[in-house]
């Protein structure tokens, strides 16, 4: 997979540099000493999918901001990335202007009017089996088309429905499958595709899918004009509107009419912190992110790292113990605001995150089930047990964004799992999502990441289920200095985590601390997961030693990036796990 993705990125550099016909004329490649990602002058992109890149770089290129290239890409990642990108799920969106203004939207999906507490219980209390997982009861609000509109009206520069025409031109004309890698995950969801659709999708192919083919979506396309031409209400009401109820109606969900007119995204105030001299702007909840991962930076602020060096036995040690606190901390202190009162300024205060790091012991780990959400007052603690569960399959998307004028964009968007609940719907053609396993659908029992969670994130109607996703924007003394965000499901706040630290601390280019192996740790299960090749063996030695007990695993999230560099040019990094692409000009 690297030799096609390093072909892909050749194929882009030669384009850069003077071929006559590319449709990239401007763009800019260079490399430094080190090995870096794309370099640009002015503006970058980076997403999942070079067709998604491709036209967020035109739209700048036209004159659009951040934002303009933000609509266009989710939209676009809607058409070429199926298993992530969406219309029929939600995320979360930080902008930065080149004012230094903040702003955070929260595109999260909400549960349903008829949604209950209990309702993926059976009447012995037990929870039943992927009800929360797959199918039509799994299926939060959509979000992601209410958000898109919102953010657009407040900041952006071209016309709506410049924006939405490329992700039309694409369902129209068909997604061509460069490499095997969306057919392969497409092949193994044929069944379920058969099973849980009560019309045709345009996803299931009786020979199966491969490299070379091409994925048309009409369906799909018709609804992007509907978008398109009536905006919000392309989607909340009318035709889409009846189609999803329709399509909740054939299979047994309960999402109404009342449900998408009602629904809003929501502007929320960014959790900022600052780790030495940088500034870390990131999500608020519902989202755990930005919480999570300035919990883990300000706990590891005063360690010697970089003096004890990149993944050596204490750095490693002392990140874990770290993560294993503050997972402890998520599963019990963090909600959907509206519904539950999360106390912020607690979780992030300096007095709080020393006395959680008291029981840091540097010669040995601490084991998880002697490790609780910590004490605050007024705030009750539940008792959680052991969880076994490992996680599973994980699938969000993310893309950051810098334009020409000096704004910058940080998204992560989601249908949850790999395709969402797996629900296409009919006559509308997009996928819906499966949010409804981001609640704690019975406290103490682990979601489809082994993340347990308790009363703070319990289902009630309209309310918006906790995420792990972690949007976030650095600046440097004053400066815009880094764009960056991962998906990955409970490994998203760990990726994030890592990524900043290997440029800060141990002084990578952005490609660099993009591409290296990555370990996570969650609390529950008590296990250090691993990618292959992370660690040393001489390290994974010590942390067994130690007391960590070490699980590889395939790979840990998909950060896609952009760093400000001493002399002002941008350097993108996509992350080479995946398709991810970096282009500027």
């Amino acid at each position: 997979m690297r030799h096609k993705i390093g072909l892909l990125l050749i194929i882009f550099t030669l384009c850069a540099i003077g071929c006559k016909e590319t449709p990239f004329p401007n763009l800019l490649y260079r490399t430094d000493a080190r090995f870096s990602g794309a370099i640009a002058e002015k503006a970058m992109v980076v997403s999942a999918h070079p067709e998604a890149t491709r036209i967020g770089v035109e739209v700048l290129k036209r004159g659009g901001n951040a934002i303009d290239a933000a609509v266009a890409v989710q939209f676009a990642l809607a058409v070429v990335y199926p298993s992530a990108g969406n219309i029929g799920g939600g995320g979360f969106l930080v902008l930065r202007t080149k004012d230094g203004e903040i702003a955070c939207l929260d595109y999260r999906e909400k549960a349903p009017l008829r949604a209950v507490r209990n309702m993926y219980l059976d009447s012995a209390g037990n929870v039943i089996p992927n009800q929360s997982l797959e199918g039509h009861l799994a299926v939060g609000v959509p979000g992601t088309v209410d958000g898109m509109k919102k953010a657009h009206a407040k900041y952006g520069k071209l016309p709506w429905q410049e924006l939405i025409q490329p992700a039309i031109d694409l369902a129209e004309k068909g997604v061509y499958f460069f490499s095997d890698v969306e057919p392969t995950k497409l092949n193994a969801l044929q069944e379920d595709f058969k099973r849980l659709n009560t019309m045709p999708c345009a996803f299931i192919n009786p020979q199966g899918w491969k490299a070379g083919d091409t994925l048309k979506q009409p369906d799909l396309a018709k609804t992007l004009v509907k978008i398109r031409d009536q905006g919000r209400n392309g989607f909340y009401t009318g035709d889409v509107a009846k189609s999803i109820i329709a399509e909740m109606n054939r299979g047994n969900g309960i999402i109404s009419f009342e449900d998408l007119e009602n629904y809003e995204s929501v502007w929320r105030t960014a959790i900022i912190n600052q780790y030495k001299e940088y500034r870390i702007i990131s999500m608020p909840p519902p989202s755990s992110g930005g919480v999570a991962l300035n919990q883990l930076l300000r706990m590891v602020e005063n360690k010697p790292l970089a003096l004890w060096g990149f993944h050596t036995p204490q750095t490693v040690h002392v990140m874990v113990e770290t993560e294993r606190r503050v997972y402890a901390d998520r599963a019990t202190h963090l909600g959907d605001p509206d519904f539950y009162n999360v106390p912020v300024t607690a979780l992030l205060s300096k007095k709080y995150l020393n006395a959680r790091m008291e029981t840091l012991n540097m010669e040995k780990a601490t084991p998880s089930a002697m490790v609780k959400a910590g004490e605050i007052e007024g705030m009750k603690l539940e008792e959680t047990p052991k969880n076994k569960k490992k996680p599973e399959k994980e699938e969000t998307t993310h893309y950051s964004i810098v334009d020409a004028y000096g704004n910058a964009v940080s998204v992560t968007t989601t249908l949850n799992g790999s395709f969402g609940s797996k629900v296409c719907v009919g006559g509308a053609g997009f996928l819906l999502n499966n949010q409804m396993d981001d609640f704690s659908v019975k406290p103490g029992v682990p979601n489809m990441y082994g993340l347990v969670g308790a009363e703070a994130n319990a289902i009630a109607p309209a309310k918006r289920m906790l995420s792990s996703m972690t949007p976030t924007i650095v600046e440097k003394k004053g400066n815009l200095f880094m764009v960056l965000g991962s998906p990955g499901g409970s490994t998203i706040i760990t990726s994030v985590f890592q990524t900043f630290l290997n440029v800060v601390e141990f002084q990578m280019s952005m490609q660099e601390a993009v591409n290296a192996g990555r370990f996570h740790h969650q609390w529950k299960p008590d296990t250090l997961f691993i990618e292959k090749n992370a660690l040393s063996k001489m390290c994974i030695q010590q942390l067994t030693k130690m007391g960590h007990t070490i699980v590889e695993r395939e790979p840990i999230g998909r950060v896609d990036a952009i760093l400000v560099r001493p002399d002002g040019t941008l350097e993108g990094a996509g992350d080479m796990r995946g398709e991810d692409t970096a282009l500027g000009f």
